[in-house]
């Protein structure tokens, strides 16, 4: 689709069947929007980029639609005919953790910055590029969808605590001062413990609106935070690095 570019027509419909193999699964996306030229046209393209695409017109149809296929991904505009595009983001995140992409011509700095404080994963301004808005969807897709949890909920894990309400980290007792980016990291792995996180999981959690063309800034993040939590950073007990893989927290 190379630089075709999206941002402007009414109505409802479905979407092309597209053509793929007998063991393939195509993300399922919902593209909300009232305007029928937009959705068709964009349906068009995803589904040649390797996605299957549902449309809905406002955020009646929206929710019943959610509620049926329960979607992979959504892309939502902002402004619909029924109700507001940020309302209708918070009833789809209450219904199921599926992560949605406010898609729309409103690129105000107020306006993204409450579309991803409800709880968006991406915010992208119309006009856009296609190839541009399917590399954030598969950005977004390879994140996963957020885990409920408590953001009050403090991690203890070993000798090391987290405490997500207040941001402070305590090694054996002893408050430890990280960056921003450090302690999202840190929380980041501390919420699965003995598991493997990536480090492209990790860059597109926490650097997803930049494109890092290596990784280095991650390692860097991971060294500095070796040295305020690990009693030998050298020889880490608790950070450790899985090889060619990424890293897991050990309690």
């Amino acid at each position: 689709m190379g630089r075709q570019t999206f941002g402007g027509g009414r109505g409802r419909g479905g979407s092309p069947e597209p053509t793929r193999g007998p063991a393939e699964r195509r993300p399922v996306v919902l593209v909300v929007d009232d305007e029928e030229a937009y959705r068709e046209g964009l349906a068009a393209g995803l589904a040649q980029e390797g996605f299957a695409v549902e449309l809905a017109s406002d955020g009646h149809e929206a929710l019943r639609m959610f509620q049926r296929i329960r979607p992979d991904l959504v892309l939502l505009d902002l402004m619909l005919p029924d109700e507001s595009g940020v309302e209708l983001c918070q009833k789809l995140r209450a219904a199921a953790p599926v992560p949605i992409i406010m898609v729309t011509a409103r690129d105000a700095e107020v306006d993204v910055v409450v579309g991803l404080e409800v709880g968006a994963a991406d915010y992208v301004a119309k006009p856009f590029r296609l190839r541009e808005l399917v590399a954030r969807m598969r950005a977004v897709l390879r994140r996963g969808a957020p885990v409920p949890a408590s953001p009050d909920a403090a991690l203890v894990l070993g000798d090391v605590r987290l405490d997500p309400a207040r941001r402070e980290v305590t090694v054996s007792g002893r408050r430890v001062d990280l960056s921003r980016k450090e302690f999202d990291l840190l929380a980041l792995l501390m919420a699965q413990p003995g598991r493997v996180v990536s480090r492209e999981w990790c860059i597109d959690r926490l650097w997803w609106d930049r494109e890092l063309v290596d990784s280095r800034t991650l390692d860097t993040h991971v060294k500095r935070i070796r040295r305020k939590i690990e009693t030998d950073p050298a020889h880490p007990r608790h950070l450790v690095t899985v090889r060619g893989v990424g890293f897991r927290f050990e309690p």
